[in-house]
């Protein structure tokens, strides 16, 4: 009996092997030695890298670049914590990544971009690709160049072909969602006028909210990493000249004069946001929220009140993005952050999904102008389809 269901346990494991490899594709490590002569470095000085699957049959002229998430650092010591990491180096990058989910490589699970050439920029500046300071510190080495590592990469795309691009996507997760908010004008620009270009932030809307104590931890945190990176000068001019450079690192400040196309994938409860806007260590000194925070299920009733506040602020700051058919969301009433990336939240039998659409769906119906799409879901816990993030106590959320 024991040796049988030993024997079970093997067959159920060697499946659920199969199915994640069936799902996704290891795509080996690209390292960007163009880039260095430009002096688009990492925050260590290392050339910065991305993971590349290359196109084929009728997507071998469409291109996807979507940028990786991590997190950012606004000061020299935090970025110093950073530049010996993966978020820092590409001397400490894994060299290979698993494409799932948006980047699949497989029809049947990613129907609309299977085929396409599909690029993930590896995270290393720490500034969501905005900072250029001239000057490196001999006695950091820091290199805050996020901004030349964003051109240089398309610049390095286009020698690969990407020149001849027909359809063409800026994306990003997270961190990576930021950067496809503020670079979506620029990406436009930089790539052939005949191509048609929009741009997809997935979990990327930060918005500028007071946390649980009342202080603006985000606003001056985002001050601070401008600041650090000398972002301002990469930041949509349409903001900066009408507000502080740390404002424009808000979507909401620049949404409403994005040119291109873009669309937007978000939860109303972002547990990025929750864990770290709403309620950042600093502002819950007796850790009041930390159970709340792992698993929103823990949540006391105040707690999911202040929560409610927080989708409240978000769909405010949300209302620049308009109803225009080039624009498009899909934010879902989950406790979630990042949700192209992974088949199960991406395009599954159980996916999360609005108005019976997955996000898959409502993408590329949106891409592709089949139909327009902007759905906003009800409030938690009303959606049986939600995928709710439940963190261990060492887990990260970028």
């Amino acid at each position: 009996m024991k040796g049988t269901r030993m024997a079970t346990w093997l067959s159920v494991l060697v499946f659920a092997v199969i199915l994640l490899k069936a799902e996704g594709v290891d795509v080996g490590l690209t390292y960007v030695q163009s880039a260095v002569p430009k002096g688009a470095v990492c925050l260590d000085g290392s050339p910065p890298a991305y993971h590349f699957d290359k196109g084929f049959g009728a997507g071998i002229n469409n291109w996807i670049v979507h940028f990786e998430g991590g997190g950012w650092c606004n000061n020299v010591s935090v970025c110093l914590d950073r530049r010996d990491t993966r978020l820092g180096s590409s001397k400490n990058m894994d060299q290979t990544a698993s494409f799932s989910g948006y980047l699949s490589n497989k029809q049947k699970f990613n129907p609309d971009f299977y085929n396409w050439n599909r690029i993930k920029v590896r995270y290393c500046d720490g500034s969501s690709f905005t900072g250029d300071v001239e000057a490196v510190d001999p006695k950091t080495n820091l290199h805050f160049r996020g901004g030349r590592i964003f051109v240089a990469v398309i610049e390095d795309l286009l020698a690969k072909g990407m020149r001849n691009a027909q359809n063409a996507i800026l994306s990003g997760c997270s961190a990576g969602g930021l950067t496809a908010i503020l670079q979506c004008d620029r990406f436009r620009s930089l790539i052939p006028a005949g191509a048609k270009a929009k741009c997809i932030s997935d979990a990327g809307y930060f918005i500028n909210v007071k946390d649980v104590s009342g202080a603006q931890h985000i606003q001056e945190f985002y001050s601070q990493v401008v600041a650090t990176h000398g972002s301002a000068k990469n930041l949509p001019a349409s903001c900066t000249s009408r507000l502080s450079p740390g404002l424009c690192f808000f979507p909401e400040n620049v949404v409403s004069q994005i040119k291109t196309p873009i669309f937007f994938v978000n939860a109303a409860y972002d547990s990025w946001q929750i864990k770290n806007i709403l309620a950042p260590g600093v502002a819950d000194p007796h850790g009041q929220w930390r159970e709340c925070k792992l698993d929103i299920k823990k949540c006391s009733s105040g707690q999911l009140s202040v929560m409610q506040g927080f989708r409240t602020d978000f769909l405010s700051a949300l209302s620049g993005v308009g109803n225009s058919p080039a624009r498009g969301k899909f934010i879902d009433g989950c406790y979630a952050h990042c949700q192209m990336g992974t088949q199960e939240t991406w395009m599954r039998a159980d996916s999360p999904v609005l108005a019976k659409t997955t996000i898959a769906k409502a993408v590329g119906d949106w891409y592709y102008e089949t139909r327009p799409f902007h759905e906003i879901d009800c409030t938690y816990p009303c959606n049986p389809t939600c995928h709710n993030r439940i963190f261990d106590n060492n887990q990260k959320d970028d």
